[in-house]
């Protein structure tokens, strides 16, 4: 596989969902980062100011895209869908995951607000998740920074977590193939079952291989999948902060992406 520099960041997050990069700031972030073109994948969210599947901005082109988390029975993972247009099943999606997004977060708060007795100035809206209440928490009187609020308090093992509602993986992907042209698979060394979790693109058209994980990956192993599944090969920063570039296709990875996302 081509390791040339990243000609497209294919996973960022903006203020939409949990991220701190807002719409008119990334053609700037994007050229600071060295690529022309980007895909916003918020949470669970599609962005409410991308009002077609490509658009240019300021000379960056902008893929309108989501991240999807959704169960796949023994794990679950994310979802990466491109090219989005707003179809029924998924806006319907979208719209419920909001409600229990919206939903989870105040019970999370007031959790929190009762574990440690402080009070907690923030937000909630749509697109809120635990990195907010994280911020939070650190922003509060609380003996608690940031990665902190996850060790000890709101954590998959913390006494203030609470559990989300998920699509099964087939209703996920029913979904976003009805209304993205490409969908593929986020980050696969994130889960504790890789080769299990890469089995799932055998219903894909992708897979993220370009991701800054920050530890050492059997590349081979998501090459295998490339192969054989026939997978375009994506990759992005996942960016929740304004550095872009960090990870991406390159040039011959990116153009197999892009002749099936249409306008790209």
């Amino acid at each position: 596989m081509d390791d040339s520099p990243p000609v497209a960041d294919l996973h960022l997050h903006t203020t939409a969902s949990d991220g701190r990069l807002t719409i008119d700031a990334l053609p700037d972030a994007a050229r600071a980062g060295g690529v022309e073109v980007v895909a916003v994948t918020d949470h669970d969210r599609y962005h409410p100011d991308l009002d077609a599947p490509v658009i240019e901005r300021d000379g960056v082109t902008i893929v309108r895209g989501i991240e999807l988390r959704v169960d796949a029975g023994d794990r679950r993972v994310d979802l990466l869908g491109y090219g989005l247009r707003e179809r029924p099943a998924l806006v319907e999606t979208v719209e419920r995951l909001q409600r229990n997004r919206v939903e989870r977060a105040s019970d999370i708060v007031a959790a929190v607000e009762a574990e440690i007795g402080v009070s907690l100035d923030i937000d909630i809206h749509d697109g809120v998740g635990r990195p907010h209440v994280a911020r939070a928490i650190d922003a509060s009187d609380a003996p608690y920074d940031y990665q902190g609020a996850f060790d000890e308090l709101i954590g998959a093992d913390g006494p203030c977590y609470v559990p989300r509602e998920l699509p099964t993986f087939d209703d996920g992907v029913a979904a976003l193939r009805d209304a993205c042209d490409v969908v593929g698979l986020a980050h696969p060394f994130r889960y504790r079952d890789p080769a299990g979790a890469l089995d799932l693109c055998a219903d894909l058209d992708a897979v993220e291989r370009y991701y800054p994980y920050g530890f050492a990956v059997d590349r081979d192993l998501v090459d295998e999948a490339i192969e054989r599944y026939d997978l375009f090969a994506t990759g992005g920063s996942d960016a929740h902060d304004e550095t872009l570039g960090r990870a991406g296709p390159p040039a011959a990875d990116f153009a197999r992406f892009a002749a099936a996302v249409d306008g790209l």
